[in-house]
């Protein structure tokens, strides 16, 4: 599995989430760069987007900015997560693939907690699929 990443900031949660990822042998597809954070989370979109990475995991410090930059990318489902069950259930429900999370507003271990269970759980939900279909529909 490929996870594109990007976050605007390094810190001990930063790394956490890196390490778990490399800990589980998933390649890090990094797009941080020298960028800012719209830049970094519409990177990690276009990444997902385009089959470069299977799942994207963006981190800002609300983790607000990378997932509104990343949802401006077409087909692209991020998902703002800050426990287990919000990512499980944006993956569940909702088919979210991207993660955004807050590098300032969560533990090391919350944040690996979290990107475990946006990895773990593999598939929508069947009961969902038109409603999943239908956020490529909408339009404002």
């Amino acid at each position: 599995m490929r996870v594109a990443y990007g976050a605007d900031d390094a810190n001990e949660t930063t790394r956490a989430v890196q390490q778990s990822l490399g800990d589980r042998g998933i390649e890090i597809v990094d797009v941080t760069g020298d960028q800012q954070w719209p830049d970094i989370g519409a990177a990690v979109g276009r990444a997902v987007a385009d089959g470069t990475a299977d799942l994207g995991v963006v981190l800002c410090w609300t983790g607000t900015g990378t997932a509104i930059a990343a949802n401006k990318v077409t087909g692209v489902r991020a998902a703002l997560a800050w426990d287990p069950w919000i990512a499980a259930g944006a993956r569940k429900w909702n088919d979210a693939n991207v993660l955004a999370m807050s590098l300032k507003r969560l533990a090391p271990d919350v944040a690996v907690e979290v990107l475990a269970a946006f990895l773990d759980t593999p598939a929508p939900d069947p009961d969902e699929a038109a409603n999943i279909a239908r956020l490529g529909t909408l339009d404002g």
